[in-house]
């Protein structure tokens, strides 16, 4: 059984990197999390197929109050990615698709575009890998990139995921099907 401590918790002390506070999504992050998923569409929908339906601050709004649920009933835990020197949110980072009987879950990740070429994916999914083995009890992190992500696919290296496979036609996304190169990683591994 997973063990997923509660959003409260780590509203008043957040896990944390030198550069980085992940905070779990809350409903107010809704408004932010419009302005850097429409300041930063162009890249993200090329990857992301979820971009489309992030069309005003309201459907932003409705995303973050998801998180919220997602987390206190144990499906998935997402956290905002600020920087610690600013506040700002530059994306998000999380573990999708909590399943407590095997202890899995899903790493997923963005980041809006002025936070790119800094490191802070790979710090912020380090920090969340981490939390996942030592915090919740998870035994396996999955990881799915599109095969011509080479960005996303660096980071899946640098964390230290071992390639699994290639899921043909995986997603369809921003108008075309999308190959994705499979990782996993085990606590064992760590």
């Amino acid at each position: 059984m997973l063990t997923i401590p509660t959003r409260g918790d780590l509203h008043k002390r957040p896990v944390e990197t030198d550069r980085l506070a992940l905070v779990p999504v809350d409903a107010s992050d809704g408004h932010e999390l419009w302005f850097a998923v429409n300041g930063s569409r162009a890249t993200l929908q090329r990857w992301l197929p979820w971009v489309q339906y992030h069309t005003d601050p309201v459907s932003s709004g409705r995303f973050a109050e998801a998180c919220a649920t997602d987390w206190d009933q144990g499906r998935a835990v997402r956290f905002v990615i600020r920087e610690k020197s600013s506040g700002s949110l530059i994306g998000i980072v999380g573990l999708e698709q909590c399943v407590h009987m095997h202890r899995s879950a899903e790493l997923g990740y963005w980041l809006r575009n002025e936070a790119h070429r800094r490191g802070y994916m790979t710090e912020a999914a380090r920090c969340c890998v981490d939390f996942a083995f030592r915090r919740m009890g998870v035994h396996r992190v999955r990881v799915a990139a599109a095969t011509d992500n080479h960005p996303s696919l660096k980071v899946i290296g640098r964390l230290g995921f071992r390639f699994e496979g290639v899921a043909r036609q995986a997603e369809w996304c921003d108008g075309r099907w999308l190959d994705h190169a499979v990782f996993g990683l085990l606590a064992t591994d760590a």
